[in-house]
């Protein structure tokens, strides 16, 4: 393909807003064109088509696997028609996930829901390119400068004194540099099966402590397949409405935090946080309007993403030495605060209102004992880490996230507890009146 354009430099045309072309030539030489839902790109030599129907063009494809496709940029409106040669069919894995997201939104956007339904993507090379004559319109300049966006997040990233300075910033950078509106980081919980808000941007409820499940919606799809998902158009598909409802708790109790997603986003992406040993989290941006993160936003977020991942991996940092600092005031006058855990899934409530639960619950009901019988308010992340009752798993568990996730919900409450900080490795209970503690 020397000479002619490069297949990443045309990325827009796949985004599934104006349909492919495809020709196919029957074994009898009997041509067919028809159009295409969905050609999703994969590298400078591959493209997957999507396949939905045993149909004309499917027969004759694997009959004759050489096919031309015509493609249209969206926002330039220029034309290319490209050669191809089909390879495979895959049914399960990243690239049919990806792609079975993305055609849910191109169903709704175009009133196909129940009609359209992913059977498999044809993986083809491309043989040629060609640019088809004809003039066009100028380029769209992306929606922000994103390579000095990345170039800036990374080194903010980096140079984070710690997890919860690196979590604001990048939160500030993605408003900022990138122009995102609404986002959430989410991590996975213990057992790996659910993914828990840690920190989020946009939404009039932070969601702190939120969860959705693996494989749940686009952000539970990305973390079970380690695959960016992205969806251009809004999607009334069941299968990616993201939004948690609340269910019934312990004793007949509200245990679950509403994820603060929009009601009716039009533009959805997820980006795993991975490193070689594993998930660390998703990250999630979304946008009312439709069309918002394309291919180059997508590179961009999983770059920043791999940053991220490096500040995630839990480190057995040893705690350092801090100048003491002023003793708390003693607790106020006034009733108790009645606080009652549920082991079952150390769920603590405060009255009647949910707090936490989890390993984060686990870590606040052992603060609040050891504070009742000893007196204690000062604590240290080693001896959490090291504490056999809370079951941190040392190859997933990140301590440190979850003191943040405990801290900000603290705070969120207003509960009249708080987490704070006094040094490296330390923190404070404080506790503003009395409690009364409740085992259930």
């Amino acid at each position: 393909m020397s000479g002619q354009p490069r297949l990443g430099a045309i990325r827009g045309c796949f985004e599934g807003v104006i349909p492919a072309g495809i020709a196919t030539v029957a074994p009898d030489g009997w041509p067919n064109v028809t159009y295409l839902s969905q050609v999703h790109y994969l590298d400078e030599e591959h493209v997957a088509l999507s396949y939905q129907f045993f149909n004309k063009t499917r027969a004759n494809l694997l009959a004759h696997p050489v096919a031309e496709l015509q493609l249209i940029d969206p926002t330039s409106a220029r034309s290319y028609r490209l050669t191809i040669r089909y390879l495979r069919t895959e049914t399960e894995g990243p690239l049919f996930e990806s792609m079975k997201a993305k055609l849910a939104g191109i169903a709704s956007h175009s009133g196909m829901v129940g009609v359209f339904r992913l059977l498999g993507a044809d993986i083809c090379r491309v043989e040629r390119l060609v640019a088809l004559p004809g003039e066009g319109l100028p380029p769209r300049a992306p929606a922000a400068p994103l390579l000095p966006a990345l170039r800036a997040s990374v080194g903010r990233l980096a140079a984070a004194p710690s997890l919860e300075a690196a979590l604001d910033g990048l939160m500030q950078d993605l408003a900022q540099r990138f122009r995102v509106r609404h986002a959430a980081l989410l991590l996975p919980t213990a057992d790996g099966q659910r993914l828990y808000t840690l920190a989020s941007l946009g939404y009039p409820d932070s969601g702190i402590g939120s969860e959705i499940a693996l494989g749940q919606g686009v952000i539970g799809v990305a973390a079970r397949e380690r695959t960016p998902i992205r969806i251009g158009h809004m999607t009334v598909d069941q299968a990616y409405a993201r939004t948690l409802k609340g269910q019934a708790g312990v004793a007949g109790l509200e245990n679950e935090i509403p994820f603060p997603g929009l009601a009716a986003p039009g533009s959805q992406l997820a980006v795993p946080v991975e490193d070689g040993r594993g998930l660390l989290g998703v990250l999630f941006v979304e946008d009312p309007g439709e069309l918002r993160f394309g291919y180059d936003e997508e590179d961009a977020l999983t770059v920043l993403a791999s940053a991220l991942a490096t500040r995630l991996r839990p480190a057995a940092t040893p705690a350092t030495r801090a100048r003491r600092a002023p003793a708390p005031p003693p607790p106020g006058d006034g009733p108790p605060m009645e606080l009652r855990h549920y082991a079952v899934n150390d769920s603590v409530f405060l009255a009647e209102d949910y707090l936490i639960k989890g390993v984060a619950g686990a870590i606040l009901w052992r603060l609040l004992l050891a504070r009742e019988k000893t007196g204690r308010e000062e604590f240290t992340n080693r001896e959490l880490r090291l504490d056999p009752a809370l079951r941190l798993p040392a190859h997933a568990e990140n301590l440190e996230a979850r003191l943040i996730l405990l801290q900000r919900r603290l705070a969120e409450k207003a509960a009249g507890l708080a987490i704070e900080k006094t040094g490296r490795g330390r923190f404070r209970l404080a506790v503003a009146r009395p409690v009364r503690l409740i085992e259930m």
